[in-house]
């Protein structure tokens, strides 16, 4: 007989663990399925210093484990499993992982999104140490130095043009000779004098792992096949973002781009007593600290929620 909880969050990240301190002050006793690999994208950042509260600053894995902390505090039960199925067709939702399924009265998505990368091997191994894929996380860390950005949508001109503000040089890769971002974003980097293009090229090789920082880039040219090597202090990879919303297809309302579709200045779902929390539902800031504020506010609706809907 499966065990029914007030409320079920899915997902670590900034979004579940504030969602979860909000729940379980509320005397909600939530369930947070934190998964095999906890606390989100910010588990493979190193220095946060753009983050309310932490004057100096702090080390990415670090603050998920102050948010992890204050969520236990509050007697949030952690189970570090994957879920691996949900059902919302009725209520109360069914959510199973591993050998368990548990019922719940209302339901948090706070899964969030992983950022697309290039899929070589220094990638991850320099994540955090040169190789980034959020300007407005780490481009404080590259000024005055030379930057390269990957990418062709108006991501990455919104990165590239954000990364002149700060750095000497911003180089930008793109496997075409025409770029996909919007006019308006191609003309406003067209014009910057900082921004230099490398056409019909892609990302060969990150320099270099046995320093354990970016010293330089090889770039392979997709037409001549000529290699060539960029000296470079940090790599900006832009080239999308992919909803963790593999799980709620037929489930939830998705939007085009896969995102979770809510009703606009709320967490709501398609769905009655399921809400979506964090960058699963966010396309546009996909800042931490954003995230923790939509884990506020859907907490804040799923008590709301329930005490209009006690059963």
């Amino acid at each position: 007989m499966p065990v029914q909880r007030k409320v079920i969050i899915i997902g670590s990240g900034p979004a579940g663990y504030t969602a979860a301190i909000y729940a379980a002050r509320a005397n909600l006793s939530p369930l947070m399925f934190s998964g095999v690999q906890w606390g989100g994208q910010l588990m493979l950042t190193t220095m946060v210093e753009n983050y309310p509260g932490f004057v100096d600053g702090i080390m990415g894995p670090e603050l998920m484990e102050v948010f992890r902390k204050q969520a236990e505090r509050f007697d949030t039960e952690i189970i570090a499993e994957d879920v691996t199925a949900v059902d919302f067709s009725r209520r109360p939702f069914r959510v199973t992982a591993g050998n368990r399924t548990d019922e719940a009265l209302s339901v948090i998505v706070a899964t969030g999104a992983s950022a697309k990368l290039l899929g070589l091997a220094a990638e991850q191994k320099l994540m955090g140490h040169g190789v980034s894929t959020c300007a407005t996380c780490d481009g404080f860390f590259f000024k005055d130095k030379n930057i390269m950005v990957v990418g062709g949508g108006d991501s990455a001109m919104e990165e590239a043009l954000y990364l002149a503000r700060l750095g000497r040089k911003v180089e930008v890769v793109h496997r075409r000779d025409t770029l996909r971002a919007s006019k308006i974003m191609q003309e406003r980097a067209f014009k910057n004098p900082k921004i230099e293009f490398i056409w019909n090229s892609a990302v060969d090789e990150i320099l270099d792992v046995a320093k354990g920082v970016v010293t330089a880039v090889r770039v392979k040219n997709l037409k001549t096949g000529e290699p060539s090597e960029r000296p470079v202090d940090g790599l900006f990879v832009a080239i999308g973002h992919q909803p963790n919303t593999q799980l709620f297809r037929g489930q939830l309302e998705l939007l085009p781009n896969e995102y979770i579709k809510v009703v606009p200045g709320t967490t709501q779902t398609s769905v009655p007593g399921v809400f979506a929390a964090g960058d699963v539902q966010d396309h546009t800031y996909r800042q931490a600290v954003t995230a923790a504020g939509t884990g506020c506010m859907a907490a804040l609706e799923a008590e709301r929620f329930l005490e209009a809907h006690p059963s």
